[in-house]
């Protein structure tokens, strides 16, 4: 009934508890762009069809995955995250009984550097990850696309764990590279930077991050998250009116 399906490069560390973590599914599909590690290997260890493909960007790649699953419902997920045990037994139910929902959602915890956050803007982060075949498609700028359904969504209980950074200087290279991808999206949008963008933004992101959201009671990891993510819209918004002049 359940096509899991994961796209990924270079994600041996990672992609068996990805794969692992949802024993039900009935399929289990990894879209590999060329990996040199053992990826390939984990994959069909775990039970897995891989399939070979170019890398045509996160959108497009995660649109190929959903249309080569097989079963009635998909769930996506990216290898550095996995469905807790109780998002496990609430997906079961939702599929047993799916009422008009083309489409379930779950709660995103993030896990950084070992410390899993309860509050800022990573949580709870919900994402819609489960569709109907043929009821939805992905779509946004590359990387951080978004699975939109043609209908009913329903909020379900349980966590996406997700661990996107192996340590910091990982973290500091995706600030690097997606900054300068969120910069080129919106240039190519006709969105241009003012300077007071490179000033207030990043400010309000980690106010409203750290204290609005309560990013301050997961403590030091709370602190160095917000700044972090101030950073990186500092970057974002530097590289945009650089593009712009």
């Amino acid at each position: 009934m359940l096509s899991l399906v994961v796209i990924a490069k270079n994600e041996d560390d990672r992609l068996a508890d990805c794969l692992g973590s949802v024993p039900f599914a009935a399929e289990r599909l990894v879209l590999d762009s060329g990996s040199t590690d053992t990826t390939v290997n984990v994959a069909e260890r775990a039970g897995a069809r891989v399939i070979a493909t170019d890398w045509p960007g996160h959108v497009a790649q995660k649109n190929r995955a959903l249309t080569a699953a097989t079963q009635p419902w998909v769930l996506s997920l990216d290898a550095d995250e996995r469905l807790s045990p109780e998002a496990v037994a609430s997906l079961q139910r939702a599929l047993r009984d799916p009422g008009d929902a083309v489409a379930f959602s779950f709660p995103r915890r993030n896990v950084w550097l070992g410390t899993a956050l309860t509050g800022g803007r990573w949580y709870p982060d919900r994402k819609v990850r489960v569709v109907r075949a043929g009821r939805g498609r992905w779509q946004g700028d590359d990387p951080h696309a978004q699975l939109v359904a043609d209908g009913p969504v329903r909020a379900l209980s349980g966590d996406i764990i997700h661990v996107p950074y192996r340590d910091l200087s990982e973290h500091l290279s995706t600030i690097d590279r997606y900054s300068a991808i969120h910069a080129c999206a919106l240039h190519a949008r006709g969105v241009r930077a003012r300077r007071r963008d490179v000033v207030v933004r990043p400010a309000w992101h980690f106010v409203d991050g750290f204290v609005f959201k309560r990013g301050f009671v997961d403590g030091p990891a709370g602190f160095a998250v917000a700044w972090l993510g101030a950073t990186h819209t500092l970057c974002k918004w530097w590289r945009l009116r650089e593009l712009g002049a």
